[in-house]
Formats: structure tokens, C-alpha cells, sequence
């Protein structure tokens, strides 16, 4: 019986039935120690095997914590022999390569975490599974990820996955922003209750003393009891000022240091040993006591009541008891535990280099390496960030002049790449004080420019940037592709930041002298990012050259098509953008997955491709959060936005844009704040608000302003040329329209020459007005800008009708009614249509779009099965589980008007 607990185990079993409803989900319970989360857990567990569910559970070990994927292959073990066959081939290689079960390519995070999802939810068609996850704090981190993941993704499985985490213990898994459950103390009454049922017998005064002793904590009014005297008195060492948690580890120790030596030794092994496998722990004492231990070396623990035996497995009763055993224990016979470890796990290379590592006292070469070769197989097993790890302890145990400098650099290069630069600047600084070769110098000065971020925007910084990369590209075989991936991030900066002219040059230069010929898409990409304006016609030329198949790595494809987008070239951008997102999609690759639906996205809304960027936008936000890339899910939800506004939804739109702005300056993401105006003043165009459109979007082009932004302010150039004219502005007008003729011929740029085309028949002389509409219209300029056509045909009609050429008007007009329906642009379709009913045209009510009527997701998923993808192919597509692809198309039909995914075919899912 549980006591005082009937609201949490209530809603515990309220989660666990609606899983077994078909509506799955996820809950974190936080609390001290011994608060009661092991106990609630069991209870779920007994429920649910009663209830005839399937219950998987992992335990969190310290010692385990660095092991990458140790949790995940405890949680899955069970079940991988018998499931993993009705996985694909490429998820169940993802799930071995992980666990270290077959040689092959490194999978990326969220391919293992699609294929734990996928196995997970394969169990759920057979029966309800509820997943345990107890001491969260101690699992290690890949396998925090790859939970995360899951427990996002649960909204219809019959799967719950429940959570304990220790309180003041945050992990990656305790901050995945789950729905929580924080456990109290016991109330005064219940704490009573639970004593007296556990040690009726107790004398009031002791009684008293225990309650105030374990202020409410139910581990410590079940196990204090234990530790009284003969005499029934409380022992002098339950001394008030002690925390719980501490209590309870001498509560526990009392018993422990009662054990025969042979069990207290195998004791400390078990608390040692990051498994809980028999064998390797009665070896493992063997090796330290110098004779064979048996079963009959653990009864005594058994008998004691802090350990319990099953079948091949040893489990401590509650993790405080491990807790205590391992720190009662001296150094000496810890070190002696985990090198005894280390002996029997010869066959476990990863594990056994972490416990030679505890097991040394101090510098060792040899177990340095050890651990550098795990942190060589963490690598090929796709956990990099407890590759860093292994790197970075394998240098605290190295000689300064022997390897220490080596690891760290690697380490803080592994760092970089994993976006934690503040990280890899403390180990770059760490390396600078060992022992290093030439090359490894090099490479570090290099990282050391590349991470100083506060003086990095000046000539001289880029100077000396150029010069170490010189003369690494001259000393290694890799240092010129080396240098050009440190500075391909700089030159982002470049374009998100206000550097000097000559810092922009300086960059570019620099890349072009490490490039290996004239169209290297890496030096394009740097070009084009580090000096938008100077650099674009050059750029927009070599990449107009590129053959086809020039590009065919994905993160290349989308640094070039991102790239291109910089330089305003977006028809150039989107099939690069739409090769990257395929092959991101294909690789697992989620972080930069959601980078690329981002630039799609925005590129898709310059090329009037407006459902397609709403379901890049859409996805893009929402893989952004879940590989905590903050950053792109702002850029995304301005996206969405934008495409708001268009859409006539002005509640969503400034909701949006709102709240997006808050998070941006409470982010210090000052750099975004450009599409935050941008969005703006397209809202503000699309309903005839011209006044407000000037002024939001001249923000953007002055420098004086906080969301300054030059190159995005080139984006809303021809709407704040449309907004200057239309509020009498005549003067900023032709200023502005000369800055974009002169922009267009210096750049090249499609997109800015399709602006300028745009925007001539509204600043040139009324008697010039109407040629120049008409061969905007007729040029190939604008073929690729359909948005932009459909509204130079509205301008036209307007321009024709209040010249009372009703007759001509209603052609244009009727060609952008058209256009912004096909398009989706509900606003602008209206005002196109109200423009056409002046003119004398009856006008029929817009005949919505059934695609429009589906969310961003549902209408990827609408499309993908419209053409025989099978459920799960879908969800491997959208790294959702085949179950929550089925609900969505439960969804889909009614909207549609469809019974079966065997008609979607019949259905106008809407393209671009």
C-alpha cells in the first residue's frame, strides 16, 4: 500500500489507461530521494502486467552514465530478438550500430531514435507498453536523446512512458519540456500511517523522533525503523542536521557493515558494475578476494533487504542503497572494485575502459588511450557528445607532454562541430598548455580564431584567421578542407552581423586561396554568405555551371543551396534545398534537417511556392525545438507568419509574430529580428495598411535600428517601394527604387532583377505608367515570381479601372483572381476579387482548396500516401510512428470527403 499517495497514483493511472485507449503520452515525476518515484513506478508496473500490458524498464546507473546507449539497450533488450525483424533494414542497422551489435556506418541520433520509436510502437499493435524509466539523471545522454525523441512522439500509441528523475539532477530527459508530476514530502497524517504500519510496536517518544527525522520522506519511515538500538532507542548518528538522503545511506550502511566479508565485497562490486549481471559480478570478487565466490556470496545482502535476486540478475532495492554501498567504501577497495570489473570485461572494450579509467589514481598513457579508442566507437556508434567525453577524460589522464593536448583539441573539434562553442573554447584553452606538434598547433590557433567571437569582426582577426589557415592547408593533407569548415560558420556570421567591407573581402579572400578550383561549393558557399552584394554576381555564375551531380552530399547541398538564397538567386537555391532536404530526411541527420526546411521555407515563399514553404515551415519548427535548435524554429514560425498573413489570418499572424519577438530578444537572437519586420510588413501590405508597411519595413534598411538588416531588408524592397508611392512618399520611393536597379545589375540576382521589374510601373511618370506594366507582364522576368506577377496584375487592373478602362481592367484582374487562388493566397485573392467586382465582373464566391483545408502535416501525409506510400514509410519520411501516421489520415478523410487512402489519388492536394 502506498501511502498518501492517492492523487499521484490517480493520475498515474489515468495516463496509463487512456494508453490503453489508443492515446499515448509521457510524464516526468521529479523529487528527492526516497520521495516515493521507485515506488510509484512499481506500482504502474503491476497495474499494467495485470491489466495484460507489456512493461519495459531502465534503471540509470552513475557508473553506467558514460556509456553511449547502455540505458536504451537496457530498456529494449527484451524485445530486440524477437521485434527488431519488422523494422527496415536501415532502422534495425541504426539500432545494432548503436548498441555495438554489427560493424557499419555511424547513424545519426534520430535514426536510432526513429528506430527505437518504430520498435516501440510495433509492440504497442500487439498490446499496450508502458515504459519505465527510474533514476533519469544517470542515463547516459545518447539514450536521454534518443528517449526524448520518443516520449514527444507517443500522442498515439498505446504507449506511456513514465519518467523519475531526482530533484536538482537535470538531464536532457528531466528538460525535455514533458508534462510533470513533482513529488511532495508525505503529509503529516500519511507519514504516521506508513510508520505505524511498518513499526507498530514503537514508543511514542521514538516514534516522534523518527517522523522529524524523515520530515515526510517515505523510504526513510520505512527503512529508519531498522536502525534502532536493542533497546528500541535511536541511534546517536541519526544526528538532525543530516539530510534525508544521507540518513537513509547510514540506515542502509548498518546493515551493509554487518554482511560476512565475502558479501560485503560482492556488494561493492554490484554497486560498482554498471549491469547487473551475476557472472561478471561474483568474477569480479574473485578477482579481488582471490577465491571463488558463489550465490551463496549474496544471500546475506539478500537477507539484509538490499538486494534482491533474479533468476542472472542482481538489483539493488532502492538506488540509495548502491548509492551508499559504493561511497562507505574506501578508495582503495573502489579502485580495487573497478579494476576487478575491468579484468572480467575483456569482451566489453567500452566498459572495460571506463572502469580501468576509475580504477587509476592518477596519470596513465595506457588506459588514455584505452579510452580513446571508446571514444572511437561512441563515434562510429553516432553518439559524438560522449565521444567528447571519453576524449576529454582520456586527457585528464594523460601526460601534458605526451597525448593531453592531442585529445583536447580533438574533443573541442567535436564540440564545434556539435554547435557548443563556449565548450570547445575552455579545452582549446586547456591544449594550449601541453605539448604539441606542428600540425596540432596549427589546428588549434585555427579553432582559436574561429571561436573568438568577440573580436572577430575586424580586419586584423580575419588576417591572422588567413594566415594560420595558409599554413595548415600547407602542413596537413586536410587542412585546406579543415579551414574552410572553420570558416564557413564565420562567414554566416558575416551575413547575420554588421562586419566591415574590408572584414567582408578579407573572408572571401581567404576562401578562394584554399579552394582546389574556380566552383568548389564549399568557397561558393562562404563567398556568397560573407559578402552578399560584392560576391553575388561571381557566385551566381559559377553555380548557374555546376553540373548536376557536382553536389551530392546533402549538408553540402544545403550549405550551397542556403548559400545561393543569400545572394537573393532562389530559383537557383531550391533544387539544391529540395536534394538536401531529401537526403537530411534519408540520413536522419534532424538538426540540419530542420536548418534546410527552414531555408526552404523562405525560399519557397520568394518563389510564390506557398504550401510548400507552409509544410517546410511547419516541419521545420517543430524538428528545430526537438534538437533544441532554437534559433530556426524562430526563423520557421516568421515564416509561418508571413504565410499568415497572406493567408487573411491576422490573429495568427500577430500572434506569431508576438510572441516570436519576445523569445528573440529574450534569446539575444537580435540578428532574426529582420524577418520578425519583414513579417510585419507583409501582414501590414496585405491589408492596404501602407503607412504601417513603409515604416516596418524601413526599419529593416536602417542602420541606426535594432533589427537592421540589410540583405533581408532587400526582400521587402519592392513591397516598401509599393507602400512609399502609396502613401504620397515619393522622394523615398525613387530612392529606394534606384538602390534596387543598382542592386540588380551589380548582383545579378534573379529575384532583385524581378523586383526592379515589379516595381517600375509604380515610381516612373504617369504617361510611362502603362508600357511599363505591360512589359513587366510580357518579360520572362517575372515567370519564376508568380506571387509577384499575380500582384503586378492586380496593380495593373487597379491602375486600368481608376482610369475608368473597366473593360480593360477585368482581364488582369481576372489572371490574379486566378493566380493568388492557385497560389493560395487567400488576401490577396480577395482584394484581387473585390478590385474585379468594381469593375463591373460578377465574381463567385473562391472555391476553397481542399488541401488548404488540412493542417502542414496532414497535408504531407495526404500527398505521400496519395501516391502508395505505405504507413510506415510515412512516418520513417516524417520521424513520426506508423500509428500516429493512421491517425492522421483518420483525420485526413473527413476533410476530404474520403473513406479509404485508395481515393486520395481523386483528390486536389494542391501543388506549387
Amino acid at each position: 500500500m502506498l501511502y498518501g499517495r492517492d492523487a499521484e497514483l490517480r493520475r498515474l493511472a489515468d495516463l496509463v489507461t487512456r494508453a490503453f485507449d489508443g492515446t499515448g503520452g509521457a510524464l516526468l515525476l521529479r523529487g528527492e530521494a526516497g520521495v516515493g518515484k521507485t515506488a510509484l513506478l512499481g506500482a504502474v508496473r503491476e497495474s499494467a502486467r495485470a491489466r495484460g500490458g507489456r512493461v519495459l524498464s531502465a534503471l540509470g546507473v552513475q557508473s553506467e552514465a558514460s556509456v553511449p546507449f547502455a540505458g536504451l539497450h537496457q530498456l529494449l533488450a527484451p524485445v530486440l530478438a524477437d521485434h527488431t525483424p519488422s523494422l527496415t533494414a536501415r532502422q534495425r542497422q541504426a539500432l545494432f550500430a548503436a548498441f555495438g551489435m554489427t560493424a557499419g556506418h555511424a547513424p545519426e541520433m534520430f535514426s536510432v531514435g526513429l528506430a527505437a520509436l518504430e520498435l516501440i510502437s510495433g509492440l504497442a499493435d500487439e498490446a499496450p507498453v508502458v515504459l519505465l524509466i527510474d533514476d533519469a539523471q544517470w542515463i547516459d545522454g545518447p539514450s536521454s536523446e534518443v528517449l526524448t525523441f520518443v516520449a514527444r512522439r507517443l500522442e498515439a500509441d498505446r504507449v506511456v512512458m513514465l519518467i523519475a528523475a531526482r530533484e536538482g539532477q537535470d538531464t536532457v530527459l528531466s528538460d525535455a519540456g514533458l508534462d510533470e508530476l513533482q513529488m511532495a514530502p508525505l503529509d503529516d497524517d500519511a507519514a504516521l500511517a506508513l510508520l505505524t504500519a511498518h513499526a507498530p510496536e514503537l514508543d511514542r517518544s521514538v516514534r516522534d523522533r523518527l517522523l522529524a527525522e524523515a520530515v515526510g520522506n517515505p523510504l526513510a519511515l520505512v527503512e529508519l525503523p531498522a536502525t534502532l538500538t536493542s533497546d528500541g532507542s535511536v541511534p546517536r548518528t541519526l544526528l538532525p542536521w543530516l539530510p534525508t538522503t544521507r540518513r537513509l545511506e547510514r540506515s542502509f550502511l548498518s546493515r551493509a557493515s554487518a554482511l560476512p566479508d565475502p558479501s560485503r565485497t560482492a556488494l561493492l562490486v554490484a554497486a560498482v558494475d554498471d549491469e547487473e549481471g551475476l557472472t561478471e559480478i561474483l568474477g569480479a570478487a574473485q578477482v579481488i578476494d582471490g577465491f571463488a565466490h558463489s550465490v551463496a556470496s549474496l544471500e546475506p545482502a539478500v537477507d539484509a533487504e538490499l538486494i534482491e535476486l533474479s533468476g542472472h540478475e542482481v538489483r539493488f532495492r532502492h538506488p540509495l542503497v548502491r548509492s551508499a554501498v559504493y561511497h562507505a567504501a574506501t578508495a582503495s577497495r573502489r579502485l580495487a572494485a573497478h579494476a576487478a570489473l575491468a579484468t572480467v570485461l575483456e569482451g566489453h572494450p567500452e566498459r572495460r575502459a571506463w572502469h580501468r579509467a576509475a580504477a587509476t589514481q592518477g596519470p596513465d598513457d595506457d588506459v588514455a588511450l584505452d579510452l580513446e579508442q571508446a571514444a572511437s566507437r561512441a563515434l562510429h556508434r553516432g553518439a559524438p557528445r560522449a565521444a567528447a567525453e571519453a576524449l576529454r577524460q582520456a586527457a585528464l589522464l594523460s601526460r601534458p607532454h605526451t597525448h593531453r593536448g592531442r585529445l583536447l583539441l580533438r574533443s573541442a573539434e567535436i564540440h564545434f562541430e556539435l554547435g557548443e562553442a563556449s565548450v570547445a573554447r575552455r579545452q582549446l584553452a586547456e591544449a594550449r598548455a601541453t605539448q604539441l606538434e606542428t600540425g596540432e598547433w596549427l589546428r588549434l590557433t585555427l579553432w582559436t580564431e574561429a571561436l573568438n567571437e568577440e573580436s572577430w569582426f575586424t580586419p586584423e582577426r580575419v588576417r591572422a584567421f588567413a594566415d594560420v589557415a595558409d599554413q595548415l592547408a600547407g602542413a596537413e593533407n586536410d587542412g585546406a578542407a579543415l579551414a574552410l569548415r572553420a570558416l564557413w560558420p564565420l562567414s554566416i556570421s558575416c551575413w547575420y552581423g554588421n562586419p566591415t567591407e574590408e572584414t567582408r573581402g578579407l573572408v572571401v579572400k581567404a576562401a578562394r586561396r584554399l579552394q582546389s578550383d574556380d566552383s568548389e561549393p564549399m568557397v561558393l558557399s562562404i563567398a556568397a554568405c560573407a559578402d552578399p552584394v560584392a560576391e553575388a554576381a561571381w557566385v551566381i555564375d559559377r553555380a548557374s555551371r555546376l553540373a548536376p551531380g557536382a553536389v551530392d552530399d546533402p549538408a553540402e547541398q544545403h550549405a550551397l543551396g542556403a548559400s545561393l538564397t543569400a545572394v537573393w538567386a532562389y530559383d537557383l537555391s531550391w533544387p539544391y534545398l529540395c536534394a538536401a532536404v531529401d537526403g537530411l530526411r534519408h540520413q536522419g541527420r534532424l538538426g540540419l534537417l530542420g536548418e534546410a526546411l527552414a531555408s526552404q521555407a523562405w525560399a519557397a515563399i520568394q518563389l510564390g511556392k506557398h504550401r510548400s514553404a507552409r509544410t517546410a515551415a511547419d516541419e521545420s519548427r517543430r524538428l528545430s525545438r526537438d534538437t533544441g535548435r532554437s534559433r530556426w524554429a524562430y526563423v520557421a514560425d516568421l515564416a509561418l507568419a508571413t504565410l499568415a498573413g497572406e493567408r487573411g489570418e491576422s490573429d495568427v499572424a500577430n500572434e506569431l509574430i508576438r510572441t516570436t519577438e519576445a523569445e528573440l530578444l529574450s534569446a539575444g537572437a537580435q540578428s532574426i529580428l529582420a524577418f520578425a519586420q519583414f513579417a510585419r510588413g507583409r501582414h501590414a501590405m496585405v491589408n492596404k495598411q501602407y503607412n504601417d508597411a513603409f515604416e516596418q519595413l524601413a526599419r529593416i534598411l536602417d542602420p541606426a535600428d535594432v533589427a537592421y538588416h540589410r540583405f533581408v531588408g532587400y526582400w521587402g524592397i519592392a513591397d516598401l517601394i509599393e507602400a512609399a508611392v502609396r502613401t504620397g512618399r515619393d522622394a523615398e520611393a525613387e530612392h529606394y527604387f534606384a538602390e534596387l536597379e543598382t542592386l540588380a545589375e551589380k548582383t545579378t540576382a534573379p529575384f532583385l532583377k524581378a523586383m526592379a521589374t515589379y516595381a517600375r510601373p509604380l515610381v516612373v511618370p504617369e504617361d510611362e505608367a502603362e508600357t511599363c506594366y505591360q512589359q513587366a507582364l510580357d518579360t520572362r522576368l517575372l515567370a519564376n515570381w508568380p506571387f509577384h506577377r499575380a500582384r503586378l496584375l492586380l496593380a495593373h487592373g487597379r491602375w486600368l479601372r481608376r482610369r475608368r478602362r473597366i473593360l480593360e481592367a477585368r482581364r488582369p484582374l481576372r489572371a490574379a483572381v486566378e493566380s493568388f487562388e492557385a497560389l493560395g493566397v487567400t488576401a490577396y485573392g480577395e482584394d484581387a476579387r473585390a478590385e474585379l467586382r468594381a469593375a463591373g465582373e460578377t465574381v463567385g464566391r473562391p472555391t476553397p482548396s481542399t488541401a488548404d483545408a488540412l493542417t502542414p502535416q496532414e497535408l504531407q501525409i495526404a500527398r505521400m500516401a496519395a501516391t502508395g506510400m505505405t504507413n510506415r514509410e510515412i512516418g520513417t519520411r516524417l520521424f513520426i510512428s506508423h500509428r500516429t501516421v493512421g491517425q492522421h489520415l483518420r483525420n485526413i478523410f473527413p476533410k476530404l470527403g474520403v473513406t479509404s487512402r485508395g481515393q486520395l489519388h481523386l483528390v486536389d492536394l494542391g501543388s506549387d
